[in-house]
């Protein structure tokens, strides 16, 4: 379970005793309750991560909402969204390994992460990694519960792929952004589990150098 399980968990469960002491044990059973479904909701299962070369997999849970051709950064891209209801895993995982370049941290709104304005003007935070001679780029986005997303690496880290890279509370979304060259293996209805599932496949040959990744350095992480 995620640290801040413990917290909302811990809180609630001394607010249940309270309650019950000041009133009836009945009325402490609410908070009870919700400590209870905090604790669930920050669980953190533990995931096979496949191992053949080339692999991008999942970096949320969640139900595929688009793959669809995308620009970014004045580049071309295919773009997988990844929806999360309150239901899901809320753990994010890096898509493949290899070194963090560049984490861009934007505060927005909070509209709908359902629909497709809040990619641009929602609170998010960009990431981009570079390994094995290609560039993948994927965005933490806070939906309309979803208040705050958070980043737990810094630029120069090296990652694994499936490793453990955030959270973002409640419901949210995520974008992933891939090569046009990358082979596809999900579609848009797709449920997909965090570290586990095989969004695509990657040509052998790089399709970006080293210099187009280290000009896209930056950092504003929170």
């Amino acid at each position: 379970m995620v640290r801040d399980g413990y917290y909302y968990g811990g809180v609630l469960l001394c607010s249940a005793m309270l309650v019950g002491w000041l009133t009836t044990p009945v009325w402490g059973a609410i908070p009870v309750l919700l400590a209870g479904f905090f604790m669930w909701f920050f669980r953190d299962p533990e995931r096979t991560i496949p191992s053949e070369p080339g692999l991008i997999v999942a970096p949320a849970d969640g139900k595929v909402t688009a793959v669809a051709p995308a620009s970014w950064n004045g580049q071309d891209y295919q773009r997988i969204s990844i929806f999360l209801n309150v239901f899901n895993v809320h753990v994010n995982r890096s898509p493949m390994g290899g070194i963090i370049r560049s984490a861009k941290y934007q505060q927005g709104k909070f509209l709908n992460a359902m629909k497709e304005a809040c990619a641009d003007l929602n609170e998010q935070n960009t990431v981009t990694v570079e390994g094995e001679g290609h560039v993948v780029v994927f965005k933490q986005i806070a939906g309309l519960l979803a208040r705050r997303v958070v980043f737990t690496k810094k630029v120069g880290d090296r990652v694994g792929r499936g490793e453990r890279i955030g959270l973002m509370k409640f419901s949210s979304r995520m974008d992933v952004f891939l090569e046009r060259s990358a082979a596809i293996q999900v579609k848009t209805g797709d449920q997909v589990k965090g570290g586990s599932s095989v969004l695509a496949f990657l040509r052998a040959e790089p399709k970006h150098s080293g210099k187009t990744a280290n000009s896209q350095l930056s950092q504003g992480t929170r």
